[in-house]
């Protein structure tokens, strides 16, 4: 492809930096967009936008329309990531998020695998109507997710009251379920942030109950409002929110902490058929050889992210697996063996991708009120992202055939990673302690003040004194 648009120097580098600008900056806009178009409708858009503008880069004839076309599908691209995950958290509660996440994220890792396969089988289309390998690859990625964007309209529900999978009842099960999760009185929490079932939650939870009259069940609800709510769905957009969001402490230690870890994952997935290239395959080859270490990682992205669920772990998943990519890291800087840096990619992908679920998952489990929640999942991902800036220039082509400068720079921003979600376990221990103790009583009495003002509308959320953070 850089051949045939005539790229020199880093134009290519430059190229795939582009991306990031727009992706960045349209993550916040988009998450507002969610909420006031709704998940069914706006997620596919996305999507099918996207997809259309791979189809056109198919046509891309020199630098200037691979910039065009970079910068619009970040623009279109940077919504899917803070959407999904927004999106399952109104799914399901705090202690199931994680393997949905892993699951949605697993197949980001086996595109790795199956991209490189179906790179390698395009690209024998080479000639095909007078087109390029490299353009029929862009040509069949992009129809085959425009078809993914119109099942998903049909197939996504709008949110679990709608869903058409779902009998009636299960319906008012699901909604309850949620709703009850998030009301659950403040003494309900243990030290992890896991709900306790109360009397009234076993009930709100049993296939029974979401059959009961609805005398006994507006009972139920006026014993929970009487508690401070740490959601509401239905919660009304305000600024105050928004700028709650921005002073999260927990947004940015593990937004910087998440920018590591993409530093190494954007670079990996750019650069490794280059990396291959560099250890003796060569051609279709290396394109072929780059798509197995994503297969094992896929496999341990849902592992992880169920283990993550059952033990309500995140930071403690991190600190284990990101070693292990360091290690990797390390042999291909160490060791002139082929075969000992080809297994040293593995582990980088076995370090790299199973963490991401549990980074996503951290703040969507410690923050409570759909607008601070909203505005901390793009926020997040808009100072991590900026990860990609630094990914898209870390391996260059005189660093061939070893890129040890790449793969120290990489280790470097992997151990950054490490340091900062051991911070914030720190901080969410300690605050967890803090409300233990009750030093934090007074946020009630403070959240209350603020109602009576006016300034705020929004439930009480992760300011309850009885919330408890997820380390």
């Amino acid at each position: 492809m850089a051949e045939s648009l005539g790229l020199v120097g880093l134009q290519y580098n430059i190229g795939l930096a582009v991306f990031y600008t727009s992706y960045i900056a349209s993550e916040l806009p988009s998450n507002y967009l969610l909420k006031r178009v709704g998940a069914k409708l706006w997620l596919p858009f996305l999507v099918a936008s996207w997809g259309v503008i791979t189809i056109l880069m198919a046509f891309m004839k020199n630098y200037s329309s691979l910039i065009a076309c970079r910068f619009f599908l970040g623009l279109f691209e940077g919504g899917l990531l803070p959407g999904m995950v927004m999106y399952l958290s109104t799914m399901y509660k705090r202690n199931e998020l994680q393997l949905r996440v892993g699951v949605f994220f697993a197949f980001a890792s086996l595109s790795g695998a199956f991209g490189g396969l179906l790179a390698y089988g395009i690209e024998r289309m080479d000639g095909v109507r007078g087109l390029k390998g490299w353009q029929w690859i862009f040509i069949w990625e992009g129809i085959g997710t425009v078809l993914v964007a119109i099942f998903a309209v049909y197939y996504m529900p709008k949110d679990l009251a709608t869903a058409s999978f779902l009998t009636p009842e299960e319906r008012h099960f699901a909604v309850k379920r949620l709703d009850y999760h998030w009301k659950t009185p403040t003494n309900s929490f243990d030290q992890k942030g896991i709900v306790h079932q109360t009397d009234s939650n076993l009930q709100s939870d049993s296939p029974e109950y979401a059959t009961d009259s609805q005398e006994k069940r507006k009972s139920e609800e006026d014993k929970m409002d009487e508690n401070k709510k740490h959601q509401s769905i239905d919660e009304e957009f305000e600024m105050y929110e928004v700028i709650r969001g921005f002073k999260e402490p927990q947004v940015w230690i593990t937004g910087i902490g998440y920018l590591g870890i993409l530093v190494c994952l954007y670079s990996f997935a750019l650069f490794l058929p280059t990396i291959v290239l560099g250890m003796g395959y060569s051609g279709l080859n290396a394109q072929l050889f780059s798509s197995f270490p994503y297969l094992p990682a896929s496999v341990l992205v849902v592992i992880v992210a169920f283990i993550g669920d059952r033990l309500q772990s995140r930071a403690p998943v991190i600190l284990f697996l990101t070693p292990i990519a360091m290690l990797g890291y390390i042999i291909c800087i160490t060791i002139d063996s082929n075969h000992a840096r080809y297994a040293g990619v593995f582990l980088m992908a076995a370090g790299i991708y199973p963490s991401v679920p549990s980074v996503l998952c951290i703040l969507p489990n410690n923050v409570a009120g759909m607008t601070k929640r909203s505005t901390v999942t793009a926020l997040h991902l808009m100072i991590s992202n900026c990860g990609g800036f630094v990914a898209t220039f870390i391996y260059t082509h005189e660093q061939a055939p070893k890129y040890k400068k790449g793969h120290s720079i990489a280790l470097g921003f992997m151990v950054l990673a490490w340091v900062m979600f051991f911070v914030n376990s720190i901080y969410c221990w300690t605050e967890n302690q803090a409300r233990s103790q009750h030093k934090r009583d007074h946020n009630l009495a403070k959240y209350d003040q603020l109602v009576k003002d006016g300034k705020t509308k929004a439930p009480i959320g992760d300011r309850d004194p009885g919330f408890r953070f997820t380390i």
